[in-house]
């Protein structure tokens, strides 16, 4: 293992040493029971499977069977966790093969920033996560499963069904993903139209053709945005089935990879490989997530979950753990936005798994974790395959069949991760570097202030922003109004990028997954509305982003930065970020939400 990975690792357990203990401490006296129908009242009992069959029910109270239970986030809305109708009937099926059997516990909410974006409702997007994880828990807290399987796929569900599952880390768990949409029109051609309706060059017309020839069928949105990066993370935390994340919804590869999500949780809770949720997840299993993420260029989102994850199996990250891994970890992967390939031709050229297995032999990831399989993490270095209804694991080849989307630890993209820490005067934020041409790594420019992103997009129309800047975009932190994405401000960014001029972004609010190729400072802590920093740039102020040294400053005499005064949200502003389309009901959210760099969490 690389001695530089050893050190962040001992860092991050030494750090939570007492946190972790005592998380462990309430795992150990939650798994020293009896079960659920020996343990609850008959009344109780009663209530839990009355809608059972019976043949259920005997299994249960007479065979001591094991019972599984179902958190899932399907719903019609989003594309990607549509193919989850059907299900728990394939689950219940599987597991009564096996003498157990199962139950839907219950339902968590899924939404889709796609649809959101730039619109009031993406206000709720991050506070979901949290909301998710609630969910997650109600569904469990009958307290009658000896297992659970998790299904959802998306930016926020993935999260939060993983921080309420680790709320229960002594069940065994199994995440079951649903798979990517097949290959549309390709995302080079999909930003192209975008940055033409920004300039008035198409009409809405053609920039809804365009859209939907990208985004057409079921499955997750085809680019490497959160929602894929979920399902890399949980491939390298070894909480799937190997190699399930992107196998296509009607592929038949995917429901034998579905049905033996039910044979490994049943594997789990044998005595001889009982692996809780709780225990799986360790402080090894947490670095082998951000190394995956550092190792593929993934969504910046997760320098936000994966803090919260961590946390609720008691382990502390921070962003400096990120910087330290990505200084070391090498960008073996080049997905869109981060290269013009999808997360299918990602697939084809070897994925995740054959990232994995380069990481793990050469010593950037730990593979002696534990995980769901039976083999451990070198399990999730093979490639899932249909062999005549049965499923089986091949080895990839050693070399990448394709280098311009894959490649090998000892030929990368970069040497180091695609993300990176910024420090400086303005506070702590983050940039996906991966994505961004190399001559706009340092962008030095006068700031132009906006308090909410349609300031900067009425002035683009305007015609007010041919020239170098650097978008002051503040207020758009968690406790201002929920941390949105500000994806409809890359468009017209990357316009004026294309003209030549030097842009970036500033912002205590969030870009994700696809901030694409200007360079974004994003993330920002202290947020403006916490009195950060942020709220004292003026316009005009010369602003320094360099993400060769990781730094961002503004450029102001010491003396005057320390006499200025910090500016506030107007009331009306203000009014306008809490109300409507239910924004009322998070504003407890808003009030008690830690940083983004503590992971925006509202539990605590």
């Amino acid at each position: 293992m690389k001695q530089s990975h050893v050190e962040v690792t001992e860092r991050i357990i030494e750090k939570s040493r007492p946190t972790r203990s005592a998380y462990l401490h309430r795992v150990d006296a939650m798994l020293n029971r009896k079960k659920g129908a020996d343990r609850l009242g008959c009344a109780n009992v009663a209530h839990a499977f009355a809608a059972m069959p019976a043949s259920d029910k005997l299994r249960i109270f007479a065979e001591k069977a094991t019972n599984i239970g179902i958190v899932t986030a399907y719903n019609e809305m989003l594309s990607a966790h549509q193919p989850y109708a059907n299900y728990p009937e394939i689950l219940r099926d599987e597991a009564h093969k096996h003498g157990a059997t199962v139950q839907v516990a219950g339902g968590v909410p899924a939404m889709c920033d796609g649809i959101t974006q730039g619109e009031p409702g993406m206000e709720m997007s991050l506070f979901s996560r949290d909301n998710i994880a609630m969910g997650t828990a109600i569904a469990l807290s009958h307290d009658v499963f000896d297992a659970a399987l998790l299904l959802g796929v998306c930016d926020k569900i993935v999260p939060g069904l993983l921080i309420g599952a680790l709320h229960f880390g002594h069940l065994p768990c199994v995440f079951v993903p649903a798979g990517p949409m097949s290959t549309g029109l390709d995302n080079t051609a999909k930003s192209k139209v975008r940055e033409k309706y920004a300039q008035g060059l198409v009409g809405r017309d053609e920039l809804l053709a365009s859209e939907s020839a990208a985004y057409h069928g079921a499955g997750t949105c085809t680019f490497y945005g959160t929602a894929n990066s979920n399902q890399m993370l949980l491939e390298a935390m070894g909480l799937h089935v190997p190699g399930a994340a992107f196998v296509h919804p009607h592929d038949g590869l995917r429901e034998l990879l579905t049905r033996e999500a039910v044979k490994m949780v049943l594997a789990n809770t044998k005595q001889a490989q009982f692996t809780p949720i709780g225990k799986l997840v360790d402080e090894h299993v947490i670095v082998n997530a951000m190394v995956a993420l550092l190792a593929t260029g993934g969504s910046t989102n997760h320098l936000i979950h994966w803090v919260a994850v961590a946390r609720a199996a008691g382990i502390m990250i921070d962003w400096t753990d990120f910087y330290h891994l990505a200084k070391t970890t090498p960008l073996l992967a080049s997905v869109y936005p981060n290269g013009k390939a999808d997360v299918n031709e990602f697939q084809a050229a070897g994925g995740p798994a054959f990232v994995i297995r380069e990481l793990i032999d050469a010593g950037y990831m730990y593979p002696d974790v534990f995980t769901v399989a039976y083999g451990g993490l070198r399990d999730y270095g093979k490639l899932p395959v249909n062999e005549n209804n049965t499923l089986v694991w091949k080895d990839l080849p050693k070399e990448s069949t394709d280098e311009t989307i894959v490649r090998t630890a000892a030929f990368p993209f970069n040497e180091s991760g695609g993300l990176r820490l910024l420090k400086g005067n303005l506070g702590r934020s983050v940039i996906k570097i991966s994505a961004v041409p190399e001559d706009r790594h340092i962008i030095e420019a006068p700031a132009i202030v906006f308090d909410a992103q349609e300031e900067l997009l009425e002035a683009f129309d305007r015609g007010e922003l041919e020239r170098d800047f650097v978008a002051v975009v503040r207020f758009q932190g968690p406790k201002a109004n929920g941390m949105p994405e500000l994806h409809k401000l890359t468009p017209p960014l990357a316009v004026l990028q294309n003209k030549g001029f030097m842009v970036a972004i500033v912002t205590d609010g969030r870009m994700s997954g696809a901030s694409g190729k200007i360079p974004a400072a994003i993330h920002l802590t202290p947020e403006a509305s916490a009195g950060g920093p942020l709220a004292k740039v003026r316009t005009g102020d010369i602003i320094r982003l360099n993400a060769t040294v990781g730094m961002v400053n503004v450029l102001v005499d010491e003396d005057e930065w320390a006499e200025r005064e910090v500016e506030e949200l107007s009331d009306i502003k203000r009014q306008n970020n809490s109300h409507g389309l239910g924004r009322e009901l998070f504003g407890g959210m808003r009030r008690n939400v830690l940083s983004a760099e503590e992971g925006a969490i509202t539990w605590l």
